[in-house]
């Protein structure tokens, strides 16, 4: 028994140890930039360190509420739930951003491969991927992260201040 105890203590204390270094680092302020002070652990991981959520573990890849996905960190629109559709990945998917300005994109080649990546034109941070196998009407795919957002229901649109973005929803009932 006790040479079997010691082992397992060893492996504890380097899985401890293992998790204290490899956990996510808040990120370092950005001169200039938003405060990022508000951000949860995942939010800051995905948002400053172009991290990935789990799927099927994450806020809005079931959401049906209609409204607006705002940038988690400076409140800029980014997507609408019309725009919004089930993917089958565990993720919120939009076949198009709020504006065409909304977004900005550039080349990932990390993990052996290369990416769109997709991140908030105003606040420059990370929001996922797009894919070139979406839905009618553009075919794109934008696979983004949850953490990256905050849900504004469209009854709380003019409260909130996005009042000029009610009319995307006019013709949903």
């Amino acid at each position: 028994m006790k040479k079997l105890i010691l082992p397992l203590l060893a492996v504890a204390a380097l899985a401890a140890l293992g998790f204290a270094f490899l956990r996510p680092a808040p990120a370092a302020p950005v001169a200039g930039a938003a405060s990022t002070d508000h951000l949860t652990r995942m939010q800051a991981y995905v948002t400053q360190r172009d991290g990935t959520e789990p799927p099927f573990a994450n806020a809005y890849w079931d959401n049906h509420e209609p409204g607006l996905y705002v940038d988690v960190v400076d409140g800029t629109p980014l997507f609408a739930s019309t725009a919004k559709y089930e993917s089958g990945t565990g993720w919120p998917s939009f076949w198009q951003p709020v504006s065409d300005d909304a977004v900005v994109t550039k080349a990932d080649k990390s993990l052996l491969m290369t990416r769109t990546e997709v991140r908030s034109a105003g606040s420059d941070i990370h929001l996922g991927h797009v894919f070139e196998d979406g839905p009618e009407p553009t075919g794109l795919r934008y696979c983004m992260n949850s953490a990256a957002f905050r849900f504004v229901p469209v009854a709380d649109l003019e409260a909130e201040g996005y009042g000029e973005y009610r009319d995307l929803f006019d013709t949903q009932s």
